[in-house]
């Protein structure tokens, strides 16, 4: 059966900080590359099939150790990119509370609807995510495979695996920096064997 390890990225100063980060593309800081050496060596131990990858680079900053410790190429994955926040990229959640009042309400009540101006909703999301899961599943039907995503983009596969409403991932599924979660695939379906994991990080 398959064995699959999803990963949000290490840490960038705009996930430390509180900065709407999905279309832009900033490097992993110091404390993240040490946060995906971690994560490499968690890797080490799982005999790992395939590491799918999104293109962003703190993403594939992040898959550099696992993909060396593990002697794997890549397989880069559009659909495995973080959210595209449209208008509010590169500005603070704190920030647009208040500059953008309703529109913040309406998304914060409604994700899987509703999408910030020009960005995407977590069906949209759900709607390139799931497939690589598909080709993942065809490609492995047995072993462990590893997903190098963002907070977003696992929080509602992890949703959509779990039967969870997609409207719920922002307030129902932690996702920290460098995580780990963990799925089984058997006869019945995802079963959730580990969820945020950062014990590695300690």
């Amino acid at each position: 059966m398959l064995t699959l390890h999803l990963v949000r990225h290490g840490d960038t100063l705009q996930a430390a900080e509180g900065y709407f980060a999905g279309d832009i593309d900033p490097p992993l800081t110091d404390r993240g590359r040490a946060q995906a050496e971690a994560v490499g060596k968690v890797a080490s131990r799982l005999d790992l099939a395939a590491v799918y990858v999104s293109p962003k680079l703190r993403a594939r900053q992040t898959a550099e150790p696992i993909l060396r410790e593990c002697k794997l190429e890549p397989v880069v994955e559009d659909g495995l990119r973080e959210i595209a926040y449209g208008a509010w990229e590169g500005r603070k959640e704190s920030e647009i509370k208040v500059s953008d009042t309703d529109m913040y309400s309406a998304w914060s009540q409604d994700p899987a609807l509703v999408s910030p101006p020009g960005g995407e909703s977590a069906f949209a999301i759900a709607a390139r995510a799931l497939p690589c899961l598909v080709r993942a599943r065809r490609e492995h039907p047995n072993g462990n495979v590893m997903f190098v995503s963002h907070k977003a983009t696992v929080r509602i596969m992890v949703c959509a695996l779990l039967g969870v409403p997609l409207g719920r991932f922002r307030d129902r599924i932690a996702c920290p920096t460098a995580s780990l979660t963990t799925f089984e695939f058997g006869e019945r379906g995802a079963m959730l064997l580990r969820l945020a994991d950062v014990s590695h990080l300690a």
